[in-house]
């Protein structure tokens, strides 16, 4: 039995300098005091537990059932009321005369059914794709495309004499209310874990210190993830949190699994090195076998998205192989082009609103419409930005008075209230309405619909991690703008625009733009 140290420091608080406590312990990471069998197997395959600790997944996957059941059956009875208008009060619907039992059965019994089904077997009620990300809406689609496949496939067979317009109908309608139910799941999800911490899972955090507190960092950053980390057990013994302020109690030569159960936790995540030991990470999920206990490895590779990191077992050695970033090919050509057509059709469609804009900017201040700066874009190259004014016309000459004002400890200078700005400016700025004129900007190749935000030339030679941002176009948005604007620190601006650069893709693009809507609507960080 090892020496038990205990806790060694608490929430926000620098650790007690207990002689008798302050020693380094020498530590077995996985070492669990479990008696074991003597045939050398927790339990039995059959017989042991199944259960888990966090239990939140289950309600919410019964809610999602309840919900893709409904969402079908009101699609079959939208499209069945589509169909009878069309062609009169009696129809063949689905191939069958509507009203009868036959009809009944398939389109509100057999249909519903086999899109649960194959909803399952697509892995759409996967506890590992629930409440975030993007793959259970992948899944959700995947399922519906074999729903609609099975049917043509059944109908062939059988020569049933089916209504297509019925199906697509149906088909159509079935995928969007599913969609829409998830993401309203989701959102409930969501908020529950931001304000009461219900389903979320409770985490020990196993390794060094400096991993376990990256890991951290990384995994609170988000609320919505549903990971509450609770404890940090370190492998490099006590003297390795001496002196250092944790936001979590550490501990250090405690039974892993003891301390899981003491503070309540559901699942460890084994962080960076702690998991290149050779042989125990198997041994301790055998270990977490039947005990209810999730286990996650947190490998030392931060701010890279799953699309870029794939598994490659060699000879039962699993190895993490990392792609390079796509930042060209088709979906790149894709994304050139929808910028190019949606900044022509915007600029084309707000063009009365710009006007509106324009006028109110003359009889706020008299001056020019636009403020035209110097960025630096696509590798390196400067143009200048289109914005409409919102400050006085001597902003510029103003702005050497208030630098110790800044409020921003980046390039760019920000205070929430600035003195240059007048007020139909600052309602430009709240509702984001002034960064419009960047259309032109995307229309001329220049600046992207989504991308990193544009920097000035003068502010800055770009060195090191910051000139990363230059693979790409700068944008009107981006993950920076979504995620916290002006209220943002530079350092995790930063970080969210690299974030954007290495792990790009046009979904990707196409998600940053739905929830800037959102932001916009919020105002929150403009300003």
């Amino acid at each position: 039995m090892r020496e038990d140290v205990g806790e060694v420091t608490t929430s926000l608080h620098r650790p007690t300098t207990d002689s008798s406590r302050s020693k380094p312990v020498g530590y077995d990471s996985f070492e669990w005091q479990q008696p074991t069998p003597s045939n050398g197997v927790p339990r039995s395959a059959w017989t042991r537990q199944h259960r888990r600790l966090s239990r939140w997944h289950r309600p919410y996957t019964f809610a999602l059932v309840v919900l893709d059941l409904l969402s079908v059956i009101g699609a079959s009875y939208i499209a069945s009321l589509l169909e009878k208008s069309r062609a009169g009060f009696t129809t063949r619907s689905w191939g069958f005369l509507e009203g009868t039992e036959l009809f009944t059965f398939f389109a509100y019994v057999a249909l519903p059914l086999g899109w649960l089904l194959l909803l399952w077997t697509n892995g759409t009620y996967d506890r590992r794709y629930l409440g975030l990300g993007s793959e259970e809406f992948k899944r959700v689609v995947r399922a519906s495309v074999t729903v609609v496949a099975c049917v043509s496939l059944l109908a062939f067979a059988t020569k049933a004499d089916l209504s297509r317009g019925t199906v697509a109908t149906a088909s159509l309608t079935a995928l969007v209310f599913i969609l829409l139910s998830r993401v309203s799941a989701r959102q409930v999800l969501h908020f529950a874990r931001r304000r009461t911490g219900h389903g979320a899972h409770r985490m020990v955090l196993v390794g060094t210190l400096p991993e376990a507190l990256e890991v951290y960092t990384a995994v609170t950053r988000s609320p919505a993830a549903g990971l509450i980390p609770v404890a940090i057990h370190i492998t490099d013994g006590y003297a390795a949190a001496r002196g250092i302020e944790t936001p979590v109690p550490v501990y250090a030569g405690r039974d892993v699994l003891s301390l899981v159960r003491e503070v309540g936790a559901d699942t460890i995540a084994v962080c960076g090195s702690a998991s290149a030991e050779p042989g125990e990470l198997r041994r301790l999920a055998w270990q977490l076998e039947g005990t209810g206990v999730d286990l996650v490895v947190a490998p030392q590779l931060t701010d890279i998205a799953g699309p870029r990191v794939h598994i490659r077992p060699i000879e039962g050695l699993p190895l993490l192989h990392v792609e390079e970033p796509t930042l060209s090919g088709p979906g790149w050509l894709v994304k050139n082009l929808m910028d190019r057509v949606a900044a022509g059709l915007g600029l084309l469609m707000i063009s009365p609103i710009l006007a509106f804009i324009a006028i109110g900017i003359r009889l706020s201040d008299p001056g020019p419409v636009f403020f035209r700066q110097t960025r630096v874009g696509h590798d390196g190259r400067t143009f200048r930005v289109w914005k409409f004014r919102t400050m006085y016309v001597d902003a510029e000459e103003r702005k050497a008075t208030l630098e110790e004002l800044n409020e921003s400890d980046g390039m760019l200078f920000k205070m929430k209230h600035d003195p240059r700005i007048f007020a139909f400016g600052q309602k430009l700025r709240a509702t984001s309405l002034d960064e419009l004129p960047q259309l032109i900007n995307v229309l001329k190749g220049e600046m992207s619909l989504v991308g990193p935000r544009p920097l000035p030339a003068d502010d800055g030679d770009y060195l090191g991690d910051v000139r990363r941002r230059l693979l790409v176009r700068p944008g009107i948005t981006g993950l920076w703008q979504v995620s916290g604007r002006s209220d943002l620190s530079w350092d995790e601006a930063v970080r969210l625009d690299l974030y954007y650069v290495d792990n790009w893709s046009l979904t990707y693009d196409l998600s940053i733009l739905w929830r800037t809507i959102f932001v916009v609507l919020k105002r929150k960080g403009a300003y």
